[in-house]
């Protein structure tokens, strides 16, 4: 197909997605007049997702605003399929873009794919091979990338998986991840934070805690983690602010799903050595990682981020859609045992050589040119471009 120009239209709802399409619709809004860019919200997250678009400054065209207090899965999926459809058939996009595996991806894919329109998925080829860990993530990214045209997966062993699902392999490109486009704009050593709570742990000239201690950034949320496995994580927690207090400090973001929050301010709030927050703006929180000696966290993205910055992270899942993390030893998988939850994170505050092994291990997620190889290959399946875009090299 050769046009002389195309139209996209980028589809996002969350926080994660809005942090790793920015890089992307950046980038697509440097191509014009090539490129014709859109931006739609559907504000699956609203205020976690309005303060992405304003640190980036991104100017959106359509906001769905679907959310609403306890939302299910089925709600959340009926508004972008009923919204989406009347925004498609006005702008008639060549293609729109979807990200990852959110609700918003797998509804926005299946809206595209009703009304004949290509779809293309970044950060496609993630897999667990479990259809229920991560739920409902697993399927999402799965209709995702059964719908989609053109897949950027961001390392090899993603495109692997998409070709052994049958996905013809001129339709993918290995970009690396946008989260480290968006991750190498953001960070400073020079940053302030807005948290008045980080704030006042990182001025220079608050020696309240001295230079020893050693922060440990906490966030855990993960729907299959509800129940005995969040009480499991926020029991280990305690235990070892409890025994490491004066050498250690606990950073936790209390998530606002109540499933969440409740067992994190139950077992950690009130222990002298914690610090607990409201979810961070995102220059807040990458900011935050940058700083921190360790991560504990059942999140997907941070297992990107922290390896790019030098950060281990100790992941609460048993079983994660980024293997290439845990083989590049940028990472441990721990699962939600509060043993061994407890004993991983002291074999990282007492063995030097185990976690510098950890700190230095190199990175396999990207470069910090994913966006730019992802709008070339738009660019290329479109026929604006006769060259195929170089691939990220990962090494795994």
């Amino acid at each position: 197909m050769s046009l002389k120009q195309i139209k996209v239209l980028s589809v996002f709802g969350t926080r994660p997605e809005a942090i790793k399409m920015a890089p992307v619709v950046l980038e697509l809004s440097q191509k014009s007049p090539l490129i014709v860019s859109k931006v739609l919200v559907t504000a699956q997250h609203r205020e976690m997702l309005d303060q992405v678009i304003e640190h980036f400054r991104i100017k959106t065209d359509y906001d769905l605003d679907i959310m609403h207090e306890r939302q299910t899965l089925q709600e959340t999926t009926t508004r972008v399929l009923e919204r989406l459809t009347p925004i498609l058939k006005k702008e008639s996009p060549d293609i729109i873009l979807v990200h990852g595996d959110t609700t918003t991806t797998a509804a926005s894919a299946l809206t595209a794919y009703y009304e004949r329109i290509a779809c293309g998925h970044v950060e496609a080829g993630l897999r667990t091979g479990d259809k229920y860990a991560p739920f409902p993530e697993e399927i999402n990214r799965r209709i995702a990338g059964i719908i989609s045209d053109v897949h950027f997966a961001p390392t090899k062993r993603a495109k692997e998986n998409l070709l052994r699902e049958g996905v013809k392999e001129e339709s993918v490109f290995v970009t690396g991840n946008t989260a480290i486009d968006a991750l190498f704009m953001t960070v400073r050593d020079d940053y302030v934070f807005k948290n008045a709570k980080l704030g006042s742990i990182y001025d220079n000239t608050n020696a309240e805690y001295g230079e020893s201690i050693r922060d440990i950034v906490i966030e855990v949320h993960r729907r299959e983690n509800f129940g005995e496995g969040m009480e499991n994580i926020c029991q280990a927690l305690a235990d070892i602010a409890k025994k490491r207090n004066g050498d250690v400090r606990l950073l936790v973001s209390v998530h606002k799903n109540q499933q969440a929050r409740e067992p994190v301010l139950r077992y950690l709030r009130g222990i002298d050595n914690v610090v607990l927050f409201e979810p961070l703006n995102y220059a807040d929180y990458v900011n935050l990682v940058n700083r921190a000696y360790l991560v504990v966290s059942d999140s997907g993205g941070i297992q990107e981020e922290a390896p790019a910055l030098g950060v281990p992270v100790i992941v609460c899942r048993e079983k994660t859609e980024r293997p290439e993390a845990v083989e590049a030893g940028t990472v441990a998988l721990v699962g939600t045992s509060k043993s061994l939850i407890a004993d991983t994170i002291e074999e990282l505050l007492e063995d030097n050589e185990k976690y510098t092994q950890m700190a230095t291990a190199k990175s396999p997620f990207g470069d910090g040119q994913a966006s730019r190889r992802i709008v070339e290959a738009l660019m290329y399946h479109f026929g604006l471009s006769d060259e195929r875009p170089d691939e990220f090299e990962t090494f795994l």
